[in-house]
């Protein structure tokens, strides 16, 4: 069975996040999106924990389901912030749990090293490798995986807060490092050229900060099991055995793909950021170094290299996305929701429409257009402008008239209502 996992997000708790987040509301828009399984965000903030033991319950499979049944793994994410040779870095790691008495010794043992009430993603000065090992003492079911591993600030390889290796940061807790998040600006292919993550697994998760589906699942890790369960999960994630593939955007829609300062308007690729000594030319300061060039920084091998035992991944960028850049409005506008809610009533979730319907059946019920745009982002065809410095990467598409889309839709409506009668 195929399961949609997005296993690193937040809750109302952490800063920049949405007010409305709720276990409710994520479940309800994890099945809009097509997701299957959630992490459940920030276990380690107190008023969070007190709502997932209100509304999760667990079964001794090490996931824990809602009411309704939906599954989710407690998960969170810590930020180490701490000074090591001389240089001071900023790690982010996802921490997972496979049930709430382990969450509540991780919690106890991070108590005596800081505060966990003011952030659902609690600062820490416990260097990485410390850090893992504690965490093994307290159970070997914790899973550790650094988050987003190429962000310039809070990353294992940032170019401004990580290191060089996997090895420099874990030291000798390195061989309990079993896989790497890619985040939103890098993907499989620029990972695979790196020689020490041959024997890393790469997951992809969103990092939401809200549970709007251009922001929940835009990024995922695709399992194929029998059925769902912490230990399953950890085979996947350790060994590979029931991991089937990942899901990400086109890493130029991340905020840190390419080199550049937001505030002067400036975005270079590495080779133009190189030409310039990696300074901006308006300032004259040094330009944040983005995805791509801390990958060409590292990397060992040529652009283009594939790992023999590489999973699939499919590069897709969130259905609103398309259909507001495409009708030149904003994410949530009416108009975008309507046509959304149209392809979901016609295909089942987001997912089913970005993945898995029929292209016949997409060029036969919606606008030729939309339809086009939809089977071009399920084939990774779509161009997107990269981003940098904290700026999304935009979307470069033709724009469609929206009379054009309900004329055409309608007529599309009538045609198949005529079929239908003749038949």
């Amino acid at each position: 069975m195929r399961y949609i996992a997005d296993l690193h997000i937040h809750s109302k708790y952490s800063r920049a996040c949405s007010s409305q987040i709720d276990i409710n509301s994520l479940d309800k828009w994890a099945r809009i999106k097509g997701v299957n399984v959630l992490g459940t965000g920030d276990f380690t903030h107190p008023e969070w924990i007190k709502e997932l033991k209100n509304h999760l319950v667990e079964d001794g499979t090490g996931i824990l389901k809602t009411t309704t049944g939906f599954p989710f793994v407690l998960q969170t994410e810590i930020s180490l912030i701490y000074t090591q040779a001389g240089k001071g870095h900023r790690v982010h790691l996802i921490v997972m749990a496979p049930n709430f008495e382990i969450v509540n010794q991780i919690t106890e043992y991070l108590q005596k090293n800081g505060r966990i009430d003011y952030d659902g993603r609690p600062i820490f000065k416990i260097p990485a490798h410390d850090f893992v090992y504690e965490m093994r003492k307290i159970s070997y079911d914790i899973e550790v995986i650094p988050a987003h591993i190429w962000t310039p600030w809070f990353s294992l390889f940032g170019s401004n807060s990580g290191f060089d290796s996997i090895h420099e940061c874990f030291k000798d807790q390195e061989k309990y490092i079993h896989s790497i998040e890619t985040g939103l600006s890098s993907n499989p292919k620029m990972n695979w050229r790196l020689k020490q993550l041959d024997n890393i697994n790469i997951v992809s998760f969103s990092d939401a900060h809200s549970f709007w589906p251009w922001r929940m699942g835009r990024e995922a890790t695709i399992l194929e099991m029998k059925e769902l369960s912490y230990q399953k999960l950890l085979r996947a994630l350790r060994a590979g055995d029931g991991l089937a593939g990942t899901i990400e955007v086109d890493p130029g829609y991340g905020k840190y793909h390419y080199d550049g300062h937001r505030n002067c308007n400036i975005i270079m690729n590495p080779k133009e950021a190189l030409k310039n000594n990696n300074i901006c030319p308006v300032c004259k300061r040094k330009l944040t170094l983005g995805v791509a060039h801390r990958v060409e920084e590292l990397a060992d091998r040529e652009e283009g290299y594939q790992r023999p035992d590489a999973k699939p991944f499919y590069e897709l960028l969130p259905l609103t996305e398309v259909l507001s850049t495409m009708m030149n409005k904003t994410l949530s506008a009416k108009i975008v929701w309507k046509e959304y809610n149209k392809l979901l009533k016609r295909f089942g979730s987001e997912y089913n429409v970005l993945l898995d319907a029929p292209e016949e059946k997409i060029n036969e019920e919606i606008h030729p257009k939309i339809a086009e745009a939809i089977i071009n982002n399920r084939m990774g065809k779509l161009i997107v402008k990269p981003g940098y410095d904290g700026v999304y990467g935009e979307l470069q598409i033709d724009e469609v008239d929206e009379k054009e889309v309900f004329a055409e839709e309608n007529k599309l409506e009538r045609t198949q209502k005529g079929l239908k009668e003749f038949f």
